[in-house]
């Protein structure tokens, strides 16, 4: 039975404008056709007002309430999420080493019923997004952790440059800054068989402007993004209002956990499923992270 069944997912998101229910309809057919497009060119795409607009305050009053619950603690890191060592050229981007100073609230941390949980487990929402991804289905994380989770960037923190693990995330800001707090990307930087450090070193030198994008995001809007091969971060956040984002993590096999290093990195803390898990994971490419 559906996680949705205090409250329909017409009440949720904008099905006029997101048909999910409807997945042969016209209007869903050239909503997926466009976001696949996107993604094929420019490794992400932007799904605006996805959230129904009588729910985007409460979304972003039960992730305002949930942020204090966030793992908070600075750390050096550089784009790879390896770590900086002598080894390493002196001229590679590795050498790099950035303040990473957002912080995550897990996924055992929010509740089963808030909105972003009964989204994230939703099977339309999860049909939805495969079909965007070009993908036969999805599969929500076996992770307790971080299959699920709220991104938090305080005042004066920033979201550094970066690549990710999976090949394709899911996000949803659920709250803006006042000022700064924007999304940056280098579409496609590297691929699955070339780094390219020189374009990734000039991007982390300042002078990469000509790879950069600039988003703007609004809370309630949906992006999809392959952030496997495209340089990101969220700019240091300015003001007094912190940046939220949701992040609903798939993968494309079941039963797939974070690492003890990785977890602990992130949420100060590990479960018994990681220890479990240690050493069984698979990559599908060679690239540093």
């Amino acid at each position: 039975m559906s996680t949705l069944e205090a409250m329909t997912l017409d009440q949720v998101v904008d099905t006029a404008r997101y048909p999910l229910l409807e997945p042969d309809g016209a209007e869903s057919r050239a909503v997926v056709s466009r976001a696949r497009r996107e993604l094929a060119t420019l490794g992400c795409t932007v799904l605006p007002d996805f959230i129904h607009p009588s729910q985007r305050d409460v979304l972003r009053r039960e992730c305002s309430a949930l942020a204090p619950r966030a793992h908070f603690d600075v750390e050096t890191v550089n784009v790879y999420n390896i770590a900086v060592e002598p080894s390493l050229p002196a001229d590679h981007p590795g050498r790099r080493a950035f303040d990473r100073g957002n912080a995550f609230v897990a996924r055992d941390r929010i509740p089963a019923g808030s909105l972003i949980s009964r989204l994230y487990t939703h099977e339309a929402f999860q049909r939805f997004l495969a079909r965007c991804f070009h993908l036969p289905r999805l599969h929500e994380l076996a992770d307790p952790y971080s299959g699920l989770v709220l991104n938090v960037v305080e005042p004066g923190k920033e979201h550094p440059w970066h690549f990710d693990t999976n090949e394709f995330t899911v996000s949803m800001l659920t709250q803006e800054a006042q000022a700064g707090g924007v999304f940056e990307y280098c579409p496609n930087i590297r691929s699955a068989h070339d780094e390219r450090f020189d374009d990734v070193r000039d991007v982390l030198a300042g002078r990469g402007e000509r790879m950069i994008k600039r988003l703007p995001l609004r809370p309630g809007d949906l992006q999809l993004f392959r952030g496997r091969y495209s340089l990101h971060r969220v700019s240091p956040v300015r003001g007094e209002t912190a940046r939220h984002s949701a992040i609903f993590a798939y993968s494309e096999r079941p039963g797939v956990i974070g690492s003890v290093a990785r977890t602990r990195q992130l949420f100060g803390r590990v479960h018994p499923a990681h220890l479990a898990a240690e050493g069984r994971s698979v990559r599908g490419d060679q690239l540093l992270d």
